[in-house]
């Protein structure tokens, strides 16, 4: 629609320029004739005037729909700045949020590593445990069996070192008792020396059958070296029990500070897997939340994106509708490639341009017109696209701005967080308040020369 409008009002004002040549024309033959004031002078006069005010109220309404025109091509030149600040925004906020996904993801990574690691230990672990409880029953199991055998072995030396502690004994009284007789005897009691004497050897012989008899063996001396032996290996075995009671306490300690580490491990590997497992859910939730900013942001952006397309083509549609000669751009990008994100703000100015030469052309044949009083003050209202006479509020023309400066604006930390609606609107107004304020003083700076 307003790309018709604007193909209607160019027609209009082309018409409206061969009509004031044309009447211009008219007017210079009628001067240089200078016909006698007459009847029909003055009517024609009179029709030239009326066609002329007909013609300037046409000019009017033309200018009036113009400067609408212009100020919707403000508003959208607005709306295209606050875009591409929106655009830039989302586009770093993207950026951060991929990379806050990229690092939660790999911490995720990092924690299924460390929580595979811990639960391998943990298996590791209890497979060790299990071996040393077999290894401990096993063991216990032949201590025990070493324990009886030994103590069965033990007493039978014990009970065989009894017996021959008391025939020694014995045999050791009866021959100390031999000897004192002899020496205490007087000649009268020798033969009842020699009848105890017989006796004795009668109990030792008896004993030595005895042992004879119990082990097979018919050399005293044989059996003295063997029961020293015996002892002496009792003895050795008595120690080798002692020590094997001790080792066997020393293992018991041990088992039992194993099995309190087996335990206090196994608390430990299940307090750190629920650990892990609540950081596996609160990264889980927090990609998500992520994930869903994410998106959303790819739809706004895509909005805008979509938003920034039609604009593009609204503008390309007006620059070929009014003329503007594209060489100029295209000399300076070094590229004919058309109107993209870049350069469209370049393409507006060119626009804008391309307006004010209009308005300039249409306040120059205002000015030529000798019958109309000439007034300095409206034809700067001209140029900047006003009528003085129906208009009573002013539309400033801005100047071309360059899209880089704002894609190439550094943003503080400040500026990271997501901005409301509002709070980029104000900013947005302040930004063109600025840059309004700064147009003024150098309009005013280039008057005063």
């Amino acid at each position: 629609m307003l790309e018709e409008e604007l193909r209607k009002e160019k027609i209009c004002q082309n018409e409206v320029e061969k009509e004031i040549s044309s009447m211009e024309l008219k007017m210079a033959e009628v001067r240089k004739c200078k016909v006698s004031a007459g009847t029909a002078q003055r009517n024609e006069v009179q029709q030239s005037q009326k066609a002329i005010r007909t013609l300037e109220y046409r000019l009017d309404r033309a200018l009036t729909r113009f400067n609408e025109q212009l100020n919707n091509n403000s508003h959208l030149r607005e709306e295209l700045q606050t875009l591409q600040i929106e655009r830039a925004r989302f586009q770093q906020l993207k950026n951060r949020l991929e990379k806050e996904l990229h690092n939660l993801r790999k911490k995720i990574g990092e924690v299924v590593t460390q929580s595979t690691a811990a639960y391998d230990a943990r298996v590791e672990a209890q497979s060790k445990m299990t071996m040393m409880k077999e290894k401990a029953e096993k063991d216990l199991t032949q201590y025990n069996a070493e324990m009886k055998e030994l103590e069965r072995v033990i007493a039978h030396e014990f009970s065989l070192k009894e017996f021959m502690t008391t025939k020694c004994s014995e045999k050791r009284g009866h021959d100390e008792g031999h000897e004192t007789g002899h020496r205490q005897l007087s000649a009268p009691k020798v033969q009842r020396r020699m009848d105890s004497g017989e006796e004795s050897r009668d109990a030792l012989e008896e004993v030595f059958e005895k042992i004879k008899t119990v082990t097979g063996e018919d050399n005293l001396d044989l059996l003295v070296s063997r029961f020293i032996q015996v002892e002496d290996r009792n003895f050795a075995l008595f120690n080798f029990v002692n020590e094997q009671n001790n080792e066997a306490e020393v293992l018991r300690d041990q088992i039992s500070q194993i099995q309190s580490e087996i335990e206090q491990f196994g608390e430990t590997a299940l307090q750190q897997e629920r650990e892990h497992q609540c950081l596996l859910r609160g990264f889980d939730e927090k990609r998500k939340e992520i994930e869903y900013q994410a998106e959303d942001y790819e739809q706004r952006a895509s909005i805008l994106s979509q938003i920034l397309d039609q604009i593009k083509t609204e503008v390309n549609s007006i620059v070929s509708k009014i003329d503007c000669d594209r060489s100029v751009i295209e000399d300076k990008l070094g590229s004919s490639a058309g109107i993209s994100e870049n350069n469209i703000m370049s393409y507006l100015g060119l626009v804008e341009q391309k307006t004010n030469e209009l308005l300039t052309i249409q306040a120059f044949l205002n000015s030529k017109d000798l019958e109309k009083d000439y007034n300095p003050k409206d034809l700067a209202k001209f140029l900047l696209g006003q009528n003085p006479e129906l208009l009573q509020q002013n539309i400033s023309i801005q100047p071309a701005i360059d899209s880089l400066e704002y894609d190439e604006s550094p943003v503080t930390d400040e500026e990271e967080r997501p901005l409301s609606q509002g709070e980029l609107r104000r900013r947005i107004m302040k930004r063109v308040q600025q840059k309004e304020s700064s147009h003024r003083q150098a309009a005013a700076k280039a008057t005063k020369i």
